[in-house]
């Protein structure tokens, strides 16, 4: 068997990685636009103003997307773009630009899908209280229905938001990522709660307001665990430790997952949290539990787990020399098998890889190429254990490569190196696909097929 005839090959970027544009257009400003303004706190104290100029330079990404093969683009609007203020006054040239984006995208053949909030929140609703207001439920439902009104006649596939463990945990309990918070975990674990509501009350407006039959998901980021061996023990040790919910961040499975798909918090997660967690009002967990076509999980990176005294979840440490990218992630791809097996155990939806990659040290070569052989093996191997799940029978119809092309890092700016298309930042953003976009193109063209030889 091999990956499925319609399987959705793609790549994926975000709005304020790649767009600059900044301050154009009537745009308002996001809290990453404040967050970077911050000395010391992004690397070498750069931003997103220009980066890649996508806003400026679609058309042409558009036909490098083309060439690559992509049958699909996950990209995702910039909220304060199309609703400067967050909500109120539409901003006509922001939502022509994405009007336009989708356009070029479908002339192309390929299909767009929309990642409604990639992190990048309206400024000025944060100084309204931002994911610690329950109103924020609101806000993002008037955002999601200008949106789908907009472009619901040409787009299908739609996610709601992207990685909340991490826009809440890096941004407003570690201080990180923007806004920079450090909150107590009450507050956290609230902020966690509205933005669990602003998906339920964003499916609800996509439903309602969509032109075309909607297909709808949520892309959180998964904790992979992987058992060290294939033994029974050691493989309900890695579940146990997948599900778990014991740690005082927010970095799990479950508490992110259970109330979109199950209609409640994790019992061991509650009873964890106590008196830090977020106060349920009538109605929110049916809210929260709307029904959705798939399940969009990211990937990157796992950690190894054996059963120990009476079968509990112990880390395994990675061997001295173990492979890492540049980003310090190990690098496992049985991950990619064993996350989706998990998730479709408990979960029973469809599963979306909305994104994998890695950071390489990527530069210009002499002879004008970019040689990125390990991303090329990366993806390779983590493609042949999801072409394994999908072998065993767990529903799994499609594959975001992260990213498109290099963007800014979020706090590490543009050090790190994502992209299957190099963005020359010295010289104009200048595009030069790498060997993985050739790659990777030959990986579509033949359904995976590629990947065995």
């Amino acid at each position: 068997m091999t990956f499925p005839k319609d399987f959705a090959w793609g790549s994926a970027a975000a709005s304020y990685q790649i767009e600059g544009a900044a301050y154009a257009d009537g745009k308002g400003l996001s809290v990453w636009d404040m967050f970077c303004k911050k000395p010391g706190a992004v690397w070498n104290n750069q931003n997103g103003d220009v980066v890649c100029d996508h806003y400026h330079r679609y058309a042409e990404d558009v036909r490098l997307m083309q060439d690559m093969a992509l049958k699909a683009y996950r990209l995702s609007i910039s909220w304060p773009r199309v609703l400067p203020e967050g909500v109120g006054t539409s901003n006509a040239a922001g939502l022509a630009f994405y009007d336009r984006l989708v356009d070029a995208l479908l002339a192309a053949g390929i299909e767009p899908w929309v990642t409604l909030f990639h992190w990048d929140f309206p400024l000025a609703l944060y100084y309204r209280g931002g994911w610690l207001n329950r109103d924020s439920a609101d806000w993002f439902a008037e955002y999601t229905a200008l949106v789908v009104d907009k472009l619901s006649d040409r787009v299908r596939h739609w996610f709601t938001l992207n990685e909340p463990q991490v826009f809440i945990g890096a941004g407003h309990l570690e201080g990180r990522h923007a806004p920079g918070d450090r909150l107590r975990m009450s507050e956290v674990l609230r902020a966690g709660h509205h933005t669990l509501l602003a998906h339920g009350r964003a499916v609800q407006a996509i439903r309602a307001h969509s032109k075309t039959p909607a297909k709808i998901g949520y892309a959180p980021v998964a904790q992979p665990k992987i058992p060290l061996t294939n033994s029974r023990a050691d493989i309900d040790a890695a579940r146990r430790a997948f599900l778990a919910v014991n740690e005082p961040h927010t970095w799990s499975n479950t508490w992110w997952m259970d109330p979109v798909f199950l209609g409640e918090y994790p019992a061991d997660g509650w009873r964890y949290f106590g008196a830090d967690v977020p106060h349920l009002r009538q109605g929110d967990l049916e809210t929260i539990n709307q029904p959705l076509d798939f399940f969009g999980c990211n990937i990157y990176e796992g950690k190894y787990i054996r059963a120990g005294e009476g079968g509990a979840p112990e880390l395994v440490a990675r061997p001295v020399g173990a492979p890492l990218t540049s980003f310090d992630w190990w690098v496992t791809p049985e991950a990619m098998y064993w996350a989706p097996k998990f998730f479709y155990e408990r979960y029973k939806t469809p599963i979306i890889i909305t994104e994998n990659g890695l950071s390489c040290r990527d530069w210009l070569s002499l002879d004008g190429k970019v040689h990125d052989p390990q991303r090329i093996d990366f993806t390779r191997r983590h493609l042949l254990e999801l072409e394994r799940a999908i072998d065993e029978g767990i529903p799994i119809e499609g594959y975001f490569h992260w990213s498109f092309i290099d963007n800014f890092e979020w706090a590490h700016g543009v050090k790190h190196r994502f992209g299957l298309i190099f963005c020359d930042y010295e010289n104009g953003a200048a595009r030069i696909p790498k060997d993985s976009a050739r790659w990777y193109a030959d990986v579509i063209r033949t359904n995976g097929a590629s990947l065995k030889v």
